[in-house]
């Protein structure tokens, strides 16, 4: 314990020396700390911590998706929830389809397990896409487009992904029964994260110590993922909505003091800024260590680029068309804004969770596995790295950043 322990402080200092570099270099923080992990890995340093479902489900995944939607406002996502949700649900199924016929159609890869990786791979990664935003300091309508519908379609997946391992593991259900299976995960999910959030406030409203009211947010953001996960719901979509309601009525778009204290309602923010900063620090450097010991070329280099295309593919045929359907509306989307929407769905610690929580016996899981790093790894160097350029060209980011 006292070793893993310290590896987690060492971590820790070289993901914060790495982060000093990069604003001096203007490189993404994220990016510099996966190419850090991967340096660390062929230099052979025992990092003593590895990428595992439930780091990323129990460590990572709550700080990073609470803190992104308490800064969610529900004034400005009610403009937009009906083209994000159209992204959000059409979105994820249409990209699954595309990328599962490019596998089937491509190296030949059986039907159930391309869709497995097709549900697995389909949603753009919150960590990610955030990180990426707050590295170029970019906000307004695009940064709510591109966040909301990450959080949204991060839970969407998550859900089919266990409607579709069923089917794939042979287990029999009928129409009814996946539907009621998929309601349950969404709605009571939701459900059960509004209870939560509210339950949080009525006690932290008791108080008017920050750090109390501080805690009890930490509190509803991992209780409503864990007593979600516990009934089978989904934890993601519980989380979301936990952060979402206690953000609105406390510092996003409720009234100071209703809630919370003034100074707790401030504080909240800067406590959920630093622990996504820690957890993101942690999840990149991992990325990179993980990376620089998978062998991609048992998988094969064929097989993983039409993997890197059909997601970049599916993700096209997902932005755009649905994009279209709101182009003569109030809610229209610019073509600059789909460009980065396309662009920017980045994929990274959700999609390797699923993945590596994928059972033994499924067909060709050691190839899903190295094919699901191969995309992220992709997103996040590639995409991530050119996607300052592509905000300055588009004019999202002026042109001296």
């Amino acid at each position: 314990m006292d070793e893993v322990l310290g590896r987690i402080v060492e971590l820790l200092v070289v993901a914060m020396l790495v982060a000093i570099v990069a604003r001096r270099c203007r490189l993404p923080y994220t990016i510099g700390l996966v190419i850090t992990g991967a340096g660390l890995a062929l230099l052979k340093v025992d990092a003593a911590l590895t990428l595992t479902p439930g780091l990323i489900y129990l460590c990572i995944l709550p700080p990073l998706l609470f803190e992104a939607a308490v800064n969610i406002h529900w004034r400005e996502l009610r403009r937009d929830l009906v083209p994000v949700l159209a992204l959000t649900v059409a979105g994820v199924v249409i990209s699954a389809g595309v990328v599962a016929a490019a596998m089937v159609g491509g190296p030949g890869w059986p039907v159930k397990s391309a869709l497995v990786f097709g549900v697995l791979i389909a949603a753009t990664d919150p960590v990610a896409v955030i990180a990426m935003f707050k590295d170029n300091g970019l906000g307004g309508r695009l940064r709510l487009l591109v966040e909301s519908e990450s959080l949204f379609n991060d839970g969407v997946a998550a859900v089919l992904f266990g409607l579709v391992l069923l089917w794939a593991e042979g287990r029999a259900f009928t129409l009814p029964d996946a539907v009621q299976a998929l309601g349950w995960s969404a709605g009571g999910g939701f459900a059960i994260g509004l209870l939560c959030g509210a339950a949080a406030l009525l006690v932290a409203g008791r108080s008017t110590d920050h750090l109390v009211e501080t805690a009890i947010s930490a509190a509803a953001a991992y209780g409503s993922f864990l007593l979600a996960e516990r009934l089978r719901a989904s934890g993601v979509l519980a989380t979301v909505a936990a952060g979402l309601l206690m953000g609105n009525l406390t510092t996003a778009g409720g009234k100071r003091g209703r809630w919370l204290s003034e100074r707790g309602a401030a504080f909240l923010v800067e406590f959920w800024d630093f622990a996504a900063f820690i957890a993101n620090s942690l999840i990149f450097l991992l990325i990179g260590l993980a990376l620089a010991s998978l062998s991609f070329a048992e998988a094969g280099v064929p097989t993983l680029a039409i993997a890197i295309a059909s997601v970049l593919a599916g993700r096209l045929v997902a932005v755009y068309p649905v994009c279209l359907l709101f182009h003569r509306s109030a809610r229209a989307i610019s073509l600059g804004q789909q460009h980065v929407l396309w662009w920017g769905g980045l994929r990274g610690a959700l999609g390797l969770a699923l993945a590596l929580s994928l059972p033994r016996s499924l067909p060709l899981r050691d190839q899903i596995v190295v094919a699901t790093f191969s995309v992220a790894a992709f997103s996040i160097l590639v995409q991530g790295l050119t996607m300052p350029y592509l905000l300055k060209a588009l004019g999202f980011l002026p042109a001296s950043r």
